[in-house]
């Protein structure tokens, strides 16, 4: 008997709806659009725009250019791919979000959530294996690593991965459909102990990224120190400085987009009535501007990429400009060609003349 009743219990609290669960665990769902919500969608939606076309640009700069056929660079166009990802999640996500959500059924909440969580992890693991590159190239003193294609490529395939069983992980069962105490108050439907889980794994990434750069910034002071005033050896001091600045601003960037949203996540997976809702999508936005800022960060402080970027914009103008004057220039390359053709026949003739004249004078 007391199995059939929990079997019975397993099965009606799946079918419970959404707008069940938010109320359940505080989370009203609005059934109209105020100011703020809003706010926050339009935001959201344009630096959604932002993500999408920048890590477009810098995947596409790295497949054009063969300068980036190196380890350190398949990871970077890795890491576009993922926050490219993340913004199209996010896009996701503000479509389907306010009084849109008491409309999604189970599966289709989970699939809103587990794109982010699956774009998030991809994106910091990405950041993660960026910095040991990193870390392992410059303790060697080497420009590229020696890491061959296959191992680059299995560390991708293991990077989303990773992401995917994360992002599954909470409609595969560790969420709270039957365990209504559980819940959360910022995701209605996950588990709080999953909150608890997610955030500390990506706080400890955060560690081990600061732990990472804290060694190279301190390896990268002291060669900088004991470098000379000679030609070679200056120009290797101000790749130093460079590489010291561009750390400074990951990790800049990386704490103040990630931490608050940490955090939040952390005091939501304890319990903690501190108004975690009243920022929660400010948080998030928030988190989202990391996904925009990778490119910027690891790809346009390189002058090889600002000149792809250069071109590849060129292209596309320059081809937007002929697509709108393709009848004109037609006509006007036709008028071209036939007074090309025309001068070459002058031209021809009058050296015709110039060889006969010659020919007669000296006979």
């Amino acid at each position: 008997m007391a199995t059939v009743t929990t079997a019975a219990v397993a099965n009606t609290c799946v079918n419970y709806s959404v707008k069940f669960y938010y109320n359940n665990s505080g989370k009203v769902i609005s059934e109209f659009w105020h100011a703020k919500d809003y706010a926050v969608v339009i935001l959201g939606l344009i630096v959604c725009c932002f993500i999408i076309v920048m890590n477009i640009l810098v995947m596409v700069a790295i497949f054009m250019n063969r300068r980036f056929h190196y380890p350190i660079y398949y990871l970077l166009g890795n890491l576009a791919a993922a926050d490219l990802f993340a913004g199209i999640a996010y896009m996701h996500l503000m479509f389907h979000t306010g009084p849109w959500t008491a409309r999604l059924s189970l599966y289709q909440w989970f699939l809103r959530q587990g794109l982010i969580d699956t774009s998030l992890t991809a994106s910091v693991i990405n950041l993660m294996a960026i910095a040991l590159e990193r870390h392992q190239t410059i303790f060697t003193m080497q420009l590229h690593s020696k890491m061959t294609n296959m191992r680059v490529i299995l560390l991708i395939v293991g990077i989303w991965a990773i992401a995917i069983i994360m992002g599954l992980i909470p409609s595969m069962g560790w969420n709270c459909l039957c365990d209504l105490d559980n819940c959360s108050k910022m995701a209605p439907m996950y588990s709080r102990s999953y909150l608890v889980f997610w955030a500390v794994l990506n706080l400890l990434s955060f560690s081990v990224m600061v732990l990472v750069y804290t060694r190279i910034f301190i390896y990268v002071r002291h060669k900088s120190q004991r470098m000379s005033q000679h030609t070679v050896q200056s120009k290797h001091k101000e790749t130093v400085e460079n590489l010291m600045r561009t750390v400074f601003v990951i990790l800049g960037c990386f704490v103040l987009c990630w931490t608050p949203g940490l955090v939040l996540l952390l005091l939501d997976g304890v319990k903690c009535n501190c108004g975690v809702l009243k920022v929660e999508k400010f948080f998030l936005v928030l988190a989202e501007f990391n996904s925009m800022m990778n490119p910027i960060i690891y790809s346009y402080r390189d002058q090889d990429m600002r000149r792809t970027f250069k071109r590849i914009l060129c292209c596309l103008c320059l081809r937007r400009g002929q697509k709108g004057q393709h009848t004109d220039v037609r006509f006007n390359t036709l008028n071209q060609e036939a007074n090309k053709m025309k001068d070459a026949t002058d031209e021809n003739c009058t050296l015709g003349l110039q060889q006969s004249r010659y020919n007669k004078s000296v006979r």
